[in-house]
């Protein structure tokens, strides 16, 4: 790192992309352990005497969902740790258990193990998920956050799409009962990759502040902004919010006043939105959708591929466009499509006959809904959920918020297949009916903080929720203010 009063712009922006790079490996864990159960599942229901766990029904369920449930007692907990003990800390712990996680699963013996196993390696899921968005928010500057953070969503979906591709493949290569223990094994190497490279990346800035090792945070800041100055004027502005931290130590006292707690209820609200859009029940259950039009299994597991695809291509489009486009545009651009694909696909569905043009139009609806989920709203999720915390509770609320976000998901997964069996496709006219509530949400409650530094999005957030007016004294609130109508 540069400490001049200048550092090259080129070098602070490789230091922050391996940053990212690296701190994202326990994203594409994520991304892959949450995958590859679709494709084990098949040979996991075989019976122990093939090689299997003998899974019924009931058990898949319980096996695929205890992922879920882990995963949000994970990011609960480990948002508070990461306050105390450091993000890095927490990034390497997660790591070793993620590969605890890996080897246990593929060498489990029997259902409870496995089941047991699985909610383990959730609650390093959703640890990372939790944590992971904030650290390279705290470590990157306005201009770069935005791209950044949604590298993380890039990896998740990038893992699950790789293990629909090595799921695949290693069923057509290796023609075992037991491959399903081989798929589950492969998420070892993130695991590995995340804890090495955790050791070439610098600490989190706002929590040497608020350790008191302000020399630390400013050496680090020296060397990821582009002048010295930007960097001091940082430092300044942390310590001021870090020390209202001293007299909010415990967790009801950081969330003691009213503004935190809409805040607090925001985040939650966009957890439920991103759930009630439906997007894990397209990636869990497309097979099953489009079985229903009449395409054969085999070509149903083969389209599902497509779903990784169009959501690492439409990932990437979304980081390019988030710091063209903003955080509001695009997220409400990208519920407004999602509601007519899910309107699409509802008419496909319950008024076309079963043919092979109604299964090619299902899964034009699909990929249409994914792509602008993947490059709008996904992505922009994570980026707010880094964003909108204050400093002095940033780990607890994200905590809760994307625990709660771990809840919908499983109660989602859970009551998606229960209501296209009882209400077919007007299970999709449904979720298009939450999504237009989804859509006044966000128009009402969410703030543009594009180029804004997180101690000046507190500032908005604090006096947005108090229902003060924007400061007039300060540029970048007069900007959002404009773009907000606040």
């Amino acid at each position: 790192m540069q400490h001049g009063d200048l550092a090259t712009p080129r070098s602070q922006a490789k230091i922050l992309w391996r940053v990212a790079a690296i701190a994202t490996m326990g994203s594409l864990a994520f991304g892959y352990d949450t995958g590859v159960i679709s494709g084990a599942l098949p040979f996991m229901s075989l019976p122990a005497t093939q090689g299997g766990l003998g899974l019924s029904p009931v058990t898949e369920g319980a096996v695929a969902s205890s992922l879920i449930f882990g995963g949000a007692f994970g990011a609960f907990f480990v948002g508070q740790l990461s306050d105390r003990y450091g993000r890095l800390v927490m990034l390497k712990l997660l790591a070793l258990l993620f590969a605890a996680g890996a080897i246990g699963s593929a060498l489990a013996p029997n259902l409870w193990a496995m089941i047991m196993i699985r909610f383990a390696l959730g609650f390093a899921v959703g640890g990372a998920s939790s944590i992971v968005p904030v650290f390279i928010a705290e470590l990157a500057g306005p201009k770069h956050r935005g791209r950044l953070v949604c590298q993380s969503e890039l990896m998740i979906v990038s893992g699950q799409c790789l293990a629909y591709v090595a799921s695949a493949l290693l069923a057509h290569l290796f023609d075992s009962p037991i491959v399903w223990r081989y798929m589950l094994a492969i998420a070892l190497i993130p695991a590995a990759l995340l804890y090495i490279g955790v050791n070439f990346v610098p600490t989190s800035p706002r929590w040497l502040v608020a350790k008191g090792r302000v020399d630390e945070a400013r050496d680090i800041l020296v060397g990821l902004r582009d002048t010295r100055k930007e960097a001091e004027q940082e430092v300044r502005e942390i310590v001021e919010q870090c020390s209202y931290e001293k007299t909010h130590t415990g967790m009801f006292s950081k969330l003691n006043e009213p503004w935190l707690i809409k805040l607090l209820l925001v985040g939650v609200g966009l957890g439920f939105m991103i759930q009630a859009t439906g997007v894990n029940a397209f990636m869990y259950y497309t097979p099953i959708i489009l079985k229903s039009t009449g395409m054969g299994t085999n070509a149903a597991l083969v389209a599902t591929m497509g779903n990784g695809l169009i959501s690492v291509i439409a990932c990437l489009i979304g980081m390019w466009a988030i710091n063209r486009m903003g955080r509001r545009p695009m997220l409400l651009m990208g519920l407004v499509m999602v509601v007519f694909a899910q309107l699409f696909l509802g008419a496909v569905i319950n008024f076309m006959p079963n043919s092979l043009l109604q299964s090619y139009l299902a899964l034009s609806g699909i990929l249409v809904f994914l792509f602008f989920m993947q490059m709008c709203i996904g992505p922009v999720y994570w980026v707010l959920m880094s964003e909108i915390f204050p400093t002095h509770s940033r780990g607890l609320m994200n905590g809760i918020a994307v625990g709660l976000f771990w809840v919908f998901n499983a109660i989602v997964a859970f009551v998606f297949p229960i209501a296209l069996s009882a209400f077919g496709g007007m299970t999709f006219f449904l979720f298009a009916i939450v999504n237009i509530g989804s859509i006044v949400f966000c128009a009402r409650c969410i703030p543009e903080t594009q180029g804004l530094s997180l101690e000046e999005i507190e500032k908005l957030m604090e006096r947005r929720f108090k229902g003060q007016p924007a400061l007039d004294a300060q540029p970048c609130a007069k900007k959002v203010s404009a773009s907000t109508g606040w």
